[in-house]
């Protein structure tokens, strides 16, 4: 190394050691396990999964390497398990539990003879004998420009995201200069990730060129969406990712303060994240004197208390400044005057995810993918009555037809497709006739819908769309912060109004009230919680407005949804006498012995919680759900009484 050495040379002596390691990896001596262990893997047992392995690997005096990874995407096969034996290609197992586990060391890692096909999803390389995951749709159709390395290196490992080539376009910046990487991420048309869609390039101008000193970067991780666990999933499977983000944006508009704002339910991804931090200030590529050079950046991770209005970049402010997180008034904008009245870019986790890779391989390569006003990917969390629910990463402008059914399979159990909820609480539901559009900012909100921050939710023919109003319409009144009146006080009045439909109360009046409602409180609200908070009700009325009719017309739910407005009854002809499979299950005991030894429902008992329906054999399949309630037929049946049941018995 020279002696006033560049920070490539510096970071070049820091990746020498760490690309052995990795090539040791690649080439391995004994077995390699690599178990997926963020928080979606620990909620289907992979800790279970390691400690199978552990005990099968002692049992029999097996020497292997185990590496807990971050998430694949994936998790309709969690727990999911690479195995790399030597001599084998790398080897995806899905849904490993710990008796999956004792069986791969019995049968595979103990001599190499039998891989288990019954467990494996794929290879992660082109061979001759094993199918790989490339050949599967749901790894075809995607596009990994953000998510490229998730569930592939160990997040605890500085060494692993230096051996995939981590931390070279920080290094490149610092050599190129702010001025260069802004102009780059403004020729790229990188669009905020967060939801808003506004040019991060832009943003990122405005911070620099103010006078004001000092600057400060904030990476806004408050994702607060239902279902939504995009951000989660980078910060905990590749967290040094969000960090160089980081580092760039703040050396682009001048700022020596960075903080990330996460949300305190995410646990895994705040120590993640903070272990990353310790680790990248230990090899100075934050800290003072980064890689040898003027600039210093220190990092620092504020927990939040998990209200959804934080994320609104003003409301995360206040909440920094120890104050209770609302919405103020703009301008001025935060890249003007924000945490502490300083010049403020704050970014969207994903949105710094991206630019380590754009400024690795250009802008040009950047505009290349997606479409000419948004390029790039999109990552949605996909969730619901989909086939294979997880983390999808397409490029921008592919439909939503493509992304459900060819990407993520289609609806579960072959039932019809109803309608899509796109954009997280505040989205809007559309339905089959708008699957050809787009993904992207602009045709989404044409549509009705818009991005959010990639939250979706498939829902099929059972999903009623007024209870799905009402549910979305609860969680943002619920997390109104009461600074606007239409906000607080609308959608109060609209969740009121939702509720009595799902009864079967309400009238034309009601519907019109939940129109013009909707769009007062569009126009009164300051931030984008208020503005957007009536989209699931103005959407479900446009197009499902014949399901809310049918609720206070015809006291009757069309999707079999609605508690008050269905009931259960037990069809007589198919209930096999003597079976009292459905009887155990009742948790009000409503179910009784009929004077033929079939079954009956007590109306009156029970409270239509459905698990009489899952409790009855298939080959039987006697329960019956109905709406109105009136439609249940009066069969003439009556209970056992005393004496008949004694000599039942």
């Amino acid at each position: 190394m020279s002696s006033n050495p560049t920070p490539n040379e510096i970071l070049s002596e820091l990746t020498q050691a760490a690309e052995k390691q990795w090539q040791a990896l690649q080439n391995p001596a004994v077995p390699v396990i690599y178990v997926g262990h963020a928080t979606c893997g620990r909620a289907a047992g992979s800790q279970e999964t390691i400690d199978g392995f552990k005990d099968a690997l002692e049992e029999k005096g097996l020497e292997a390497e185990i590496i807990t990874v971050g998430c694949l995407g994936h998790c309709y096969a969690e727990p999911l398990v690479t195995i790399h034996y030597p001599g084998f290609p790398p080897l995806m197992y899905q849904k490993v539990g710990a008796g999956e586990a004792r069986v791969l060391v019995n049968s595979f890692i103990q001599g190499g003879e039998d891989p288990c096909f019954e467990y494996l999803l794929g290879a992660l390389e082109p061979n001759d004998t094993f199918p790989t995951l490339m050949d599967y749709p749901r790894y075809l159709y995607e596009k990994r420009v953000i998510m490229d390395q998730c569930g592939l290196i160990d997040p605890h490992s500085l060494d692993h995201y230096l051996a995939v080539g981590g931390y070279q376009s920080l290094a490149k910046v610092l050599e190129k200069g702010d001025k260069w990487v802004v102009e780059e991420i403004k020729s790229a048309h990188l669009r905020g990730r967060g939801g808003a869609g506004f040019p991060a390039g832009i943003k990122w101008d405005i911070a620099r060129q103010a006078e004001k000193t000092p600057k400060v970067v904030i990476c806004n991780g408050d994702e607060g969406d239902p279902g939504a666990y995009m951000d989660r999933t980078l910060m905990e499977s590749n967290p040094h990712q969000v960090l160089e983000g980081l580092a760039i944006a703040a050396l682009a508009i001048g700022a020596s303060r960075a903080v990330l704002y996460i949300r305190a339910e995410y646990p895994l991804a705040v120590s993640t994240i903070e272990q990353a931090i310790a680790a990248a200030k230990e090899c100075n590529l934050l800290g003072d004197r980064i890689l040898g050079t003027d600039f210093s950046l220190e990092v620092s991770v504020f927990q939040g208390s998990g209200a959804f209005v934080c994320g609104e970049e003003t409301a995360l402010i206040q909440s920094i400044q120890g104050n209770r997180g609302m919405p103020r008034y703009r301008p001025p904008y935060p890249a003007v005057e924000g945490l502490d009245g300083l010049p403020t870019v704050i970014n969207n986790v994903k949105t710094l995810s991206t630019v380590p890779a754009i400024v690795r391989k250009g802008s040009h390569w950047f505009r290349n993918i997606g479409t000419e006003k948004t390029p790039g990917t999109a990552i949605f969390s996909v969730v619901g009555d989909v086939e294979y629910a997880g983390l999808v990463e397409v490029p921008m402008g592919v439909s939503l037809e493509h992304l459900i059914f060819e990407v993520c399979g289609g609806i579960k159990d072959g039932k019809p497709f109803k309608a899509v909820q796109i954009g997280g609480p505040s989205g809007g539901c559309l339905p089959e006739s708008e699957l050809s559009t787009p993904i992207d900012f602009d045709s989404l909100r044409q549509a009705g819908a818009m991005m959010g921050s990639g939250g979706m939710v498939v829902m099929n023919d059972e999903t009623c769309m007024v209870e799905v109003a009402r549910y979305f319409i609860d969680f943002t009144q619920h997390e109104s912060c009461g600074k606007c009146t239409f906000c607080r006080v609308g959608t109060r009045h609209l969740l009121e109004i939702l509720k009595g439909l799902t009864k079967g109360e309400g009238s034309d009046d009601d519907i019109a009230e939940l129109q013009t409602l909707g769009e007062e409180i569009i126009k009164g609200s300051l931030c984008s919680l208020g503005k957007t908070a009536p989209n699931p009700v103005l959407t479900t009325l446009r197009f499902f407005k014949d399901e809310y009719l049918a609720h206070y017309r015809e006291h009757r739910c069309p999707a079999l949804m609605c508690r008050d407005l269905i009931a259960y009854y037990i069809d007589l002809e198919t209930c096999a006498r003597g079976c009292d499979a459905c009887v155990a299950c009742c948790p009000t005991e409503a179910i009784f012995t009929t004077s033929n030894r079939k079954k009956a429902i007590d109306q009156e008992k029970c409270v239509k919680c459905g698990e009489c329906v899952y409790a009855c054999p298939p080959e039987y399949d006697a329960v019956r759900k109905v709406s109105p309630p009136e439609m249940v037929p009066d069969q003439g049946i009556k209970p056992l009484d005393k004496e008949e049941e004694e000599n039942n018995e």
